[in-house]
């Protein structure tokens, strides 16, 4: 072991398995898109069943997995103080698989299989909430346990990939469901097919908890659990013995003061985390991302040409998060963030513009493209680092839950008023994404403190000035 430096593979080995959580996180939220319209075939959510609440029937069955975010987000700050990282992300690995798997064959135990009768709808709902649940950990917990597991010097980096691995996620499973699909009748789709689409969640699952049993628990929740030998063995490997101890001593005048309250360190802390969640909702993002189709074909695209510039934006998503990751610690967090809020809002504004003049084609393909490529290099993935290292170790896992929680409401907010403001006006729509993207530079400008190369125990004397 290396007195100066720690082992590379090590440290990198570790992350990639934390970043499954975050493959995971993308490809449950995803996979249901395959799945719309033969989950309204199979359950018979038309109006001769259900009248006119069927829209309203459909739309909980596609979005009841945002209740299980939610939840999950909720109770992760319960889950990380009392098991640990490691243990609640074991938690959440169950729930993936348990959902894929009863998602997928929802009247297994209960029902006669092929009958989508309502109390096999309720179970497929319930089975999508555990998934949900588990998308909620993952959220809050894969980025705290990269962050407490990473040197200072390559922290953003290694967060970052957290989110690299949450877009990839939500493009392999766009590819998995063409693959389930292809060449098959509609009748086989809405059948079977939509099955193979939830129960593929599993294999992903399976090799996440598998793979946690090879990664040790996080050195600063050891170090705060009382197994210090444990955390400098860790810290040394990762850091190399000398820094490892330096480290440790950190750790150790930081966990004497045992805070319970979340607001031991005042509110602007707290309200930082939050807003960082809710402006990166707030600016639009997953209204792109899960609308896409829709918004091509309602700027007049066809329905392949649309499904192509989906293709399109998933790679320019996963390109411009590559970007973020190898300057997030070159560069710092603000500068990135406040570049990135220009880009959205010169994205937002034009494609706004573009709409109010019935201009459509390629040029609004390309602000759109512009949008998405600013959010990705900056508040998708930059967002997630902060929250996961801001807080001090003290009030580290219920400030990020409070902070994800927000993350979740926000984005179920943003989701469900997109179809009425679109209706409204559709120009006033992206407008208002493009205000809230200049009132995020003003944020990041003025509230938000920079934390690049800072340890995660440095962050506690920064918050008591």
């Amino acid at each position: 072991m290396n007195e100066h430096s720690g082992e590379k593979f090590y440290i990198f080995g570790i992350t990639l398995v934390a970043t499954l959580g975050g493959l995971l996180f993308g490809y449950d939220t995803a996979v249901i898109s395959g799945a719309v319209d033969s989950l309204k075939m199979f359950f018979h959510l038309d109006e001769a069943t259900f009248g006119q609440a069927a829209s309203f029937y459909h739309g909980a069955t596609v979005s009841s997995a945002l209740i299980g975010c939610i939840i999950g987000s909720i109770i992760s700050g319960i889950f990380a103080t009392k098991l640990g990282r490691k243990k609640s992300l074991l938690v959440a690995a169950v729930m993936f698989f348990v959902s894929a798997m009863g998602a997928s064959f929802p009247e297994v135990f209960f029902f006669h299989k092929g009958e989508g009768t309502i109390p096999v709808l309720i179970a497929f709902n319930i089975y999508r909430i555990i998934g949900g649940i588990g998308v909620g950990l993952a959220s809050a917990i894969c980025p705290m346990y990269i962050a407490e597991i990473a040197p200072a010097e390559i922290r953003g980096k290694l967060v970052s990939w957290n989110q690299f691995a949450i877009i990839f996620g939500m493009l392999v499973v766009y590819f998995v469901n063409f693959f389930i699909t292809k060449g098959e009748s509609q009748a086989w789709i809405d059948a079977i097919g939509w099955r193979y689409m939830f129960a593929s969640n599993a294999i992903p699952a399976a090799i996440f908890g598998f793979l946690l049993f090879l990664v040790p628990e996080t050195p600063r929740y050891l170090a705060l659990s009382n197994q210090e030998e444990k955390a400098l063995n860790i810290l040394s490997k990762i850091n190399g013995t000398i820094k490892a101890c330096k480290i440790l001593q950190e750790i150790r005048d930081t966990a004497h003061e045992k805070i319970e309250k979340v607001t031991a360190y005042g509110w602007k802390v707290l309200i930082i985390g939050i807003l960082l969640s809710v402006f990166q909702q707030v600016v639009g993002i997953n209204v792109v991302l899960y609308y896409a189709p829709t918004i091509f074909k309602g700027l007049g695209f066809g329905t392949g040409a649309a499904m192509y510039q989906t293709v399109i934006m998933g790679f320019v998503n996963i390109v411009f998060t590559l970007v973020a990751i190898f300057t997030v610690d070159k560069f710092g967090r603000k500068p990135l963030l406040i570049i990135g809020s220009v880009g959205m809002a010169i994205g937002m504004f034009a494609i706004g513009l573009l709409a109010h003049l019935q201009i459509i084609g390629v040029s609004t393909l390309v602000f759109i493209v512009i949008y998405s490529a600013s959010f990705m290099m900056s508040w998708g993935p930059i967002c997630w680092v902060l929250i996961s290292e801001i807080f001090p170790n003290t009030i580290r896992g219920k400030a990020v839950a409070i902070a994800v929680a927000a993350q979740w409401i926000s984005n179920f907010i943003v989701s469900a008023s997109f179809p009425s403001l679109e209706s409204f006006s559709i120009t006033f729509t992206y407008c208002l994404y493009g205000v809230m993207s200049v009132l995020s530079i003003l944020f990041v400008w003025k509230m938000v403190p920079e934390t690049k190369g800072k340890t995660l125990e440095e962050m506690q004397g920064l918050w008591k000035k």
